[in-house]
């Protein structure tokens, strides 16, 4: 995928030769531009926003306060979704369904064949229906953000009632259920994952109301023998309460089981599942995310 750079420096402007494709630079330029390429602080510049006499951050290579420092790029942040309408996105969001056919034929395919998805559309959601489905694009290290709704109509109880999940990566479950006065095992619960960890709360709203899952994935690590390097972390926001706080997954999700690691590509498709029920999805948008910051 290509990520969009934000604005150039004014250390590292410089102005294109015409018609031989070179950067002409001032005397202090070049140093700063290979700098600029590296991440590393420009050799030669001005500080003009900060200082560069207090001390060094671990790693050796930033001031506190280094105002060469690459400013975070300017983006548009969202809005909130209401019962009657979802939100926008942020503006540097991949959009993966916005309510519209063309979304979700361009952006999803079925499990198991990569056809169109089977899924139905009507008032800007999509409701499952005979298989589930993926994302055309992999991800790894991601900002999540997911609405769903059960039905109105209650029918059955426990892990028979308004049944889903969104899956990480297509291996680890975040639990979709209508858990509103229906209880049933707690790491089978909304908010849960699944088979691992409950939800510190039961945040679920009444059946037939928008949900909102706010994810902040961090992607599991493999050694070169597959072996585990780092777990896959999960923090999760129900209905804008915090219901996992980077809890660390042990294995891929199962029925019954204890959940093992097994290695796999460091990007993968995020998954919707049918479990039978009529779930429906709005306003599914991602943002994915550099590696962790260090200083």
């Amino acid at each position: 995928m290509k990520r969009t750079i934000g604005k150039t420096a004014p250390w590292a402007t410089g102005v294109v030769a015409a018609g031989v494709g070179l950067t002409l630079l001032t005397a202090t330029q070049p140093r700063a531009r290979a700098a600029a390429a590296a991440g590393d602080p420009p050799a030669g510049a001005k500080d003009t926003l900060g200082y560069q006499d207090t001390p060094m951050l671990p790693g050796g290579k930033w001031h506190v306060h280094d105002g060469l420092r690459p400013q975070p790029k300017v983006i548009t942040p969202g809005t909130s979704s209401t019962q009657d309408a979802p939100g926008m996105p942020p503006s540097d969001a991949i959009v993966l369904f916005d309510g519209t056919p063309a979304s979700l034929a361009s952006n999803w395919a079925m499990d198991g064949n990569n056809d169109a998805p089977a899924w139905t559309i009507a008032n800007g959601a999509m409701t499952a229906a005979k298989g589930g489905i993926h994302t055309r694009q992999p991800f790894g290290d991601m900002q999540l953000h997911v609405e769903w709704r059960t039905p109105t109509t209650i029918r059955g109880n426990g892990q028979g009632r308004g049944n889903s999940g969104v899956f990480m990566m297509s291996r680890y479950e975040l639990q979709v259920l209508d858990n509103y006065n229906n209880p049933t095992y707690p790491d089978g619960q909304a908010g849960a994952i699944y088979g691992q960890s409950p939800p510190f709360v039961n945040a679920s709203r009444a059946p037939g109301q928008w949900q909102t899952y706010d994810v902040l994935w961090t992607a599991p690590r493999f050694n070169a023998d597959k072996t585990v390097a780092s777990p896959a972390y999960e923090t999760v926001i129900h209905n804008g309460v915090v219901v996992q706080n980077h809890t660390a997954l042990i294995g891929e999700t199962g029925h019954r089981i204890l959940a093992t690691y097994k290695g796999h590509n460091p990007t993968e498709p995020i998954a919707l599942q049918f479990h039978g029920d009529p779930i429906s999805y709005r306003n599914i948008w991602v943002r994915p995310l550099p590696p962790p910051m260090t200083p």
